[in-house]
């Protein structure tokens, strides 16, 4: 399986670029696409494809079942054996979860480090209708999940929100502010430089170190629904630290009970 972030000029003939652009403030990333894409990318829509419908007792972005996930795939044109580089235009913290999730699957796929301020070209306008692929459903692996139930047992948890949400200064959309006590904050979008690549692999490992990580050791990532969370555990197994565990309901749903909370540093 490919690393799961890669440079353009090491991207692979054929392999198909997936953009995943979706915004918490309610923009279209649909619209966004329109407007200008890379050449040849199909747009995968997070909310039809990569999640289920939310509730209070599943979190905002539940998994999808891996039926309605294969739908998706195969509509956008991707199949069983595609590479898959997926990108947004926010260092891939929302592409995350579309690579996650075919990684997890067993399916080679990559954010585009950089994402689509990395293409140097002339962006493609306009919607795209890819011919339709095979893609064949296949089940979460529950070694790879974490549900509510298990948070007390994990070794570390680690938070991908922003510091001011952690701390619970400010939440602009889930029912409480705070995050789960014990969780240490690493913030997904500090895995970036300024322009908005990966960090040095030496350097990612300090982060993570300064949370408690150990490489091969039992890690849960939440975030405030599911899909940052994943960014941070795409940057875990791009330093070589293991794979770690998604708490897909997050802090979405953990809010939406009455178990405490903790906030501050």
């Amino acid at each position: 399986m490919i690393d799961p972030v890669v440079d353009l000029r090491d991207v692979r003939d054929g392999a198909v670029f997936a953009d995943v652009r979706w915004y918490l403030d309610g923009r279209s990333g649909r619209a966004a696409f329109e407007r200008g894409h890379l050449p040849g990318a199909v747009f995968v829509d997070l909310d039809r494809w990569l999640a289920a419908p939310g509730s209070p007792g599943e979190g905002r972005h539940p998994l999808p079942a891996p039926e309605v996930f294969a739908e998706g795939m195969a509509a956008a044109g991707i199949g069983d054996e595609d590479t898959v580089i997926a990108y947004d235009d926010g260092g891939g913290t929302i592409a995350a979860r579309l690579v996650w999730l075919l990684r997890a699957t067993g399916r080679d796929a990559a954010l585009l480090d950089g994402g689509l301020g990395a293409y140097p070209g002339k962006l493609e306008s306009g919607p795209v209708s890819p011919a339709p692929a095979v893609f064949t459903p296949r089940p979460w692996p529950a070694e790879r999940l974490a549900a509510l139930g298990d948070l007390d047992a994990a070794a570390v948890v680690i938070d991908a929100r922003d510091g001011a949400r952690f701390r619970g200064e400010v939440e602009p959309v889930d029912p409480r502010p705070g995050h789960i006590p014990g969780a240490r904050n690493v913030p997904c979008r500090e895995n970036l430089d300024e322009s908005g690549r990966f960090l040095p692999v030496e350097q990612l490992r300090e982060r993570f170190a300064a949370a408690g990580v150990t490489a091969g050791g039992d890690v849960v990532s939440y975030c405030g629904s599911g899909v940052t969370a994943c960014h941070n555990l795409i940057a875990l197994e791009h330093a070589g630290l293991g794979l770690g565990r998604l708490y897909p309901g997050s802090w979405s749903q953990y809010s939406a009970t009455d178990r405490p909370a903790a906030t501050g540093a």
